[in-house]
């Protein structure tokens, strides 16, 4: 082993360039997935990403580090990997809804018409999905990346790979306050001009004055992020009003698509 090797910074054993590294593949292949999955169920090519630009999705990129950080501890046989792929599922799935509708006071996904939910973050189905998807990960597809990864190694320096990856990461974490402050300001233009009634009501309205008041930034969040792009980018995006009520911000703005191609219609 090389000096520079002991000197890197690990988690559980495996270098955190090598976990941003998965983070980035795996968000990138959700992004991918989560896209073909729209198309077959929904009929439409939409946008499936988490952030507002470049064709990452957040929850595959964390779920598949936690799974791969942990799997060692799980990797007795498939029964085994599918119970820890479930339980790491879920529990990174409940925690990363919390957060996001604690910080954007929204929604990713809900799902509460689903059998056996938990809150609406977690349900059954989609537990059993992380179960599979983990047992396929780890036998099928992660050694796969490993032998990847290693052969961009032969034919590209170390360091040339690590500062792709830096910046990458740095372009996420820009591209992720970016997106948290362009939400926030869309829900809270969403619900003055709309007069959702929210429990924050009061603060909401505050905030969308302030905004107001500063013609520049008014101008540049309507120009950057106004209702066309947020609804391409975001089509799902949804908040709950004062009485619990689930509404989609699309629906708000029928004039606009939440779709870029509608393939077929859904039965």
């Amino acid at each position: 082993m090389k000096d520079n090797d002991k000197l890197e910074c690990k988690i559980l054993g495996i270098r955190v360039w090598k976990i941003f590294t998965y983070f980035i593949i795996y968000s990138i292949l959700g992004y991918i997935i989560e896209t073909i999955f729209g198309i077959i169920t929904m009929g439409v090519l939409e946008s499936r990403k988490s952030f507002l630009y470049g064709p990452f999705l957040g929850i595959y990129g964390v779920g598949a580090v936690f799974i791969i950080l942990f799997a060692k501890y799980f990797n007795k046989n498939n029964f085994t990997l599918f119970i820890g792929g479930y339980i790491i599922g879920s529990l990174t799935e409940y925690i990363l809804s919390f957060l996001i509708e604690t910080i954007l006071e929204t929604r990713w996904w809900d799902y509460s018409g689903k059998i056996l939910n938990i809150n609406g973050r977690v349900c059954l189905l989609y537990s059993v999905f992380w179960g599979i998807l983990t047992v396929f990960l780890v036998r099928k597809v992660n050694p796969k990346i490993d032998k990847m990864c290693n052969k961009l190694q032969e034919k590209i320096s170390r360091k040339v790979l690590k500062t792709a990856v830096a910046i990458i990461i740095i372009f996420l974490v820009i591209d992720c306050i970016a997106t948290v402050y362009a939400q926030d300001q869309f829900i809270t233009r969403m619900v003055v001009e709309k007069n959702i009634s929210v429990y924050n009501e009061k603060e909401v309205k505050e905030k969308y004055e302030k905004v107001k008041e500063n013609k520049q930034l008014d101008n540049f969040i309507n120009n950057i992020w106004g209702n066309r792009k947020m609804i391409k980018t975001f089509p799902n995006i949804k908040i709950q009003d004062k009485d619990h009520n689930t509404i989609y911000l699309a629906s708000l703005l029928p004039e606009i698509k939440p779709y870029y191609i509608k393939l077929f219609e859904k039965k």
